[in-house]
């Protein structure tokens, strides 16, 4: 009977044991990056591969030949609105992100088919976007796989891999300005007036410059102690020529920052913008 219940107690002390999963680091660890852009924002889900003393491009990733642009599976991009790839229109929505590697171009492709492990089950008949790009030279070498959103503006951006010494940019586009301007008219109707938002979007995209000034003295006169509000205020009227606006709103930007934590950063701010009035 003693014999019995260590033989049962040696079988379930095995089972738990087969149970447990075991965890090692992974050879190529999975990576998320989430990156607001425009007015919604996007998602990259991948496996990151090293080199680990190995040749890249053209041996361990062979040109011309479709690649998961990763490792494990097919990597995975999500945009929260339309964007537009290489001429070409993106609804909102998940896509594989495949590419084919070359020594001087390379295909972008992104497709409809989510589910695949690698490039396996690939189809060219679900593809949304296929765009050639041309790949630079590093001058340093990357060990792991790395994907990257940058060069960030409030229309545009690109998609950045970079692997051994290869670096391959892949620019996107929201066309977001008229769809932009319709909610800033609707927003500046509503009880909570977005004055300076407003004011800051039409300036940093060269739009509707006299609107923006508007705007900006509206902000500014709506909170008087908001030293930063006049200094947005003289670089609008600045850019539109109005050199007299410009220096009184700077001169004011200096005025309304004394005594706060920021009166030597604005201080050199209005001093240098009124510098470049003539």
């Amino acid at each position: 009977m003693k014999a019995t219940l260590v033989l049962i107690l040696a079988v379930m002390m095995s089972v738990s044991l087969s149970a447990q999963e075991l965890k090692l680091p992974s050879l190529s660890p999975t990576s998320t990056i989430t990156q607001e852009f425009s007015t919604s924002k996007m998602e990259i889900v991948y496996s990151r591969p090293s080199m680990r003393g190995r040749t890249v491009f053209g041996d361990l990733v062979p040109y011309g030949i479709v690649w998961r642009t990763g490792a494990n599976a097919a990597t995975k991009i999500t945009f929260g609105e339309d964007v537009e790839i290489g001429g070409t229109t993106v609804k909102a929505g998940t896509y594989s992100f495949y590419s084919v590697p070359g020594a001087s171009e390379w295909e972008i492709i992104l497709n409809k088919n989510t589910g695949n492990w690698g490039a396996m089950g690939y189809d060219t008949k679900d593809d949304v976007v296929r765009i050639k790009v041309k790949p630079t030279t590093l001058p340093t070498t990357v060990e792991t796989f790395t994907i990257n959103i940058g060069n960030i503006t409030f229309s545009s951006c690109t998609i950045d891999l970079a692997w051994e010494r290869t670096h391959v940019s892949v620019p996107v586009k929201a066309n977001n300005q008229e769809r932009l301007k319709t909610n800033i008219e609707k927003a500046i109707n509503a009880p909570s007036i977005p004055y300076q938002q407003a004011a800051t979007y039409y300036y940093e995209t060269n739009q509707n410059l006299d609107l923006a000034l508007d705007y900006a003295t509206k902000a500014a006169e709506k909170n008087p102690k908001g030293y930063w509000l006049f200094m947005l205020k003289a670089r609008i009227a600045a850019k539109l020529g109005k050199n007299d606006v410009a220096r009184e709103a700077a001169a004011k930007t200096i005025d309304v920052a004394k005594g706060t934590p920021s009166e030597a950063e604005y201080n050199k701010y209005a001093q240098d913008l009124i510098k470049t009035l003539k």
